[in-house]
């Protein structure tokens, strides 16, 4: 894990990778929680039975917005954004689903900083995220997260 205590410091990491989060284990219970969450309760991620006899992947896989939700939690385990008053999650663009998780995968957020810019004294930085699947060449998306810090 990487501390950034300061614009400066952030800026640093410029067209680099800053780094990976541990592997994290989808399993049923997590993708049927995020389905009694979200209403959302289609076969191919809640019916372990017809996902594996009928589904195309032989086993039930995750909400790709499950799998899109995991980016705060994974990201706090790359980097520790010290020195800030106030955190936001300014949006995400370009986002592309390229391979399904399937359940029991293990997946990994690597962040790479793209852009960073101080706005009137409030860091904007875009952070391209790619969300690794454990022995696959796919991604299971890429794309990019914006975050704002007010630094003290």
């Amino acid at each position: 894990m990487v501390i950034i205590n300061s614009f400066e410091e952030y800026k640093s990491f410029l067209g680099i990778q800053i780094g990976a989060s541990q592997w994290h284990k989808i399993n049923q219970q997590q993708i049927d929680k995020f389905a009694e969450a979200t209403l959302d309760f289609q076969w191919i991620h809640c019916d372990e039975a017809k996902a594996k006899n009928e589904g195309p992947f032989g086993s039930t896989i995750a909400h790709g917005y499950l799998t899109l939700s995991l980016i705060p939690y994974l990201w706090k385990q790359i980097a520790d954004i010290q020195n800030v008053k106030m955190e936001v999650n300014y949006g995400i663009e370009k986002f592309k689903f390229n391979k399904p998780v399937l359940v029991d995968d293990e997946v990994q957020l690597r962040a790479k900083l793209i852009a960073i810019s101080d706005l009137r004294g409030i860091t904007k930085v875009v952070i391209e995220a790619n969300l690794d699947i454990k022995g696959q060449t796919k991604t299971a998306y890429t794309g990019n997260v914006i975050f704002l810090y007010h630094f003290k």
